[in-house]
């Protein structure tokens, strides 16, 4: 039987590992908080110490944590998976990191005979739950092919775009036009409420226009409800941006209106509204944020 070891059992990683449990591999798991192992305990799971306890052994070595700090203490640091990962383990690094991050993991690595996949998802938690994740890769396809089973347990998609790092690459710019999205969904709705715009009216001709997508269908309604329940929090948005216009500068694009977003998105989050869903921007472009 194939043992993957999971690291990171946020809301995220807790709907992927379950899912991976139930297509039928062995999992080993550690996670930050260890109430969240729990679960996996109860159902006679292992649960592990540490993620180099994790890794040990592991055939695949799965990773959704929060940004490249976190990425870089669970594989490189001193209890990192890297520490005892098997040569030709695969690691798959679902986490959302700058490129950077990835080259820095994948170059270690490979000087230890591991094979390394930058693999971060698009869709929140009723995606993972469902498993409807939509994978974009970064690494060798060979490598990509031997854990496309992990992908299809997961996700209802999988797409190699490149070698190491253009998953991570592709991941920020789709986290670039959702952030941005949310905001302008955010601004509109608001002026339609201050000019008295019928709510369900609003919500079909927005939803159904030229400019409607699966994005305002989600969120018009919590925007409408004031109900932020995170499904992809506000705070993690702003690390994307950042992470974002980083890549930007790297590659000397202009981005004054992610630019724009991600201030925005600062300013909610040091307004204490980063543990909300990213909806949440909306309490800023009504001034409601001010009254809190």
């Amino acid at each position: 039987m194939t043992t993957i070891a999971f690291i990171g059992l946020g809301a995220m990683g807790s709907a992927m590992a379950a899912n991976l449990r139930g297509a039928g591999f062995a999992l080993r798991v550690w996670s930050r908080d260890r109430a969240k192992c729990t679960a996996f305990a109860r159902d006679g799971g292992v649960v592990c110490d540490s993620a180099a306890h994790a890794a040990a052994g592991a055939d695949f070595i799965v990773s959704m944590v929060a940004d490249d700090h976190a990425t870089r203490a669970v594989m490189l640091g001193d209890q990192g998976g890297l520490t005892t990962a098997r040569r030709d383990a695969v690691i798959v690094d679902c986490s959302t990191n700058t490129p950077a991050m990835v080259r820095e993991v994948a170059a270690a690595a490979a000087a230890r005979g591991v094979l390394h996949l930058d693999a971060p998802v698009s869709g929140s938690i009723p995606q993972a739950r469902g498993c409807e994740l939509v994978f974009m890769v970064g690494g060798d396809a060979a490598v990509f092919e031997r854990a496309r089973p992990l992908f299809d347990a997961m996700g209802r998609m999988a797409r190699l775009m490149g070698g190491s790092g253009a998953g991570a690459t592709i991941k920020l710019i789709n986290n670039m036009l959702s952030g941005t999205m949310n905001a302008a969904i955010a601004e509109a709705i608001s002026v339609a409420q201050a000019a008295g715009i019928d709510q369900a009216g609003a919500m079909d001709i927005l939803t159904e226009g030229a400019a409607g997508c699966r994005l305002m269908k989600t969120k018009i309604p919590k925007m409408y409800a004031r109900e932020f329940s995170p499904q992809f929090q506000l705070g993690l948005m702003e690390k994307d941006l950042r992470y974002f216009l980083a890549l930007a500068q790297e590659v000397d694009r202009p981005v004054p209106i992610s630019s724009l977003v991600r201030s925005q998105m600062q300013a909610a989050r040091r307004a204490e509204l980063g543990g909300l869903d990213v909806s949440a921007i909306f309490l800023q472009a009504s001034g409601e944020v001010a009254r809190r």
